[in-house]
């Protein structure tokens, strides 16, 4: 985006992210993104965002995203995905700003019995808080939209994206215990990791 000249202002509260990334977005980007350290469940400094910028387009990926941890600890993962996203609209919906991209998660298929999924097959039944919050986000924004037409919603569904910068500078680098096998093999080809145990 800030290569094709758009103003990026970047809103993160900083839990599963580094402060150190944005001097890499800018080198790559060739522009300094507007970053503010906040949580998406401030609806005062989102709307005080929204009225400083000249903003058309929210993209919303502030979730948390970790299965095994929304088992452990779901109020969490229902007060930033459902109540963060609530928090956003109506801050959204004062300034004006009708255009969301919203991250969800193809966990809000639930388990289906045909592979592979397709964007056809109906939503189903999650089977962990962080499934079911991305969902009940989804009938949100579909109920908003419906009441609100003149609001644009787009909704990403991923399975594992990964991936990183073509110049391998910028990519999935989680805070913590990774949740899924691609940080690691980067931490083992980056020389963080000596090596990767594969059982089986």
């Amino acid at each position: 985006m800030l290569q094709n000249g758009h103003d990026v202002i970047i809103l993160d509260n900083l839990c599963n992210s580094k402060r150190s990334v944005l001097p890499v977005i800018e080198r790559l980007g060739g522009k300094h993104p507007t970053f503010v350290e906040g949580d998406i469940r401030n609806e005062a400094l989102i709307t005080e965002i929204l009225h400083d910028h000249a903003i058309d387009t929210v993209i919303h990926f502030a979730g948390l995203k970790a299965v095994g941890e929304s088992v452990a600890r779901p109020l969490e993962y229902y007060d930033n995905n459902v109540n963060g996203t609530l928090r956003l609209v109506s801050a959204m919906r004062a300034a004006n700003v009708k255009n969301l991209i919203f991250s969800s998660s193809a966990t809000v298929y639930g388990d289906q019995p045909k592979i592979p999924y397709v964007e056809s097959f109906p939503t189903g039944t999650p089977q962990s808080p962080y499934g079911k919050s991305k969902l009940m986000v989804e009938q949100i924004l579909t109920d908003l939209q419906k009441a609100q037409p003149e609001w644009s919603i787009a909704l990403l569904r991923y399975f594992n994206p990964v991936g990183a910068h073509p110049s391998g500078d910028m990519g999935e680098d989680p805070q913590g215990i990774p949740n899924n096998l691609m940080p690691y093999i980067a931490q083992v080809a980056v020389g963080r990791r000596e090596s990767l145990a594969v059982f089986g």
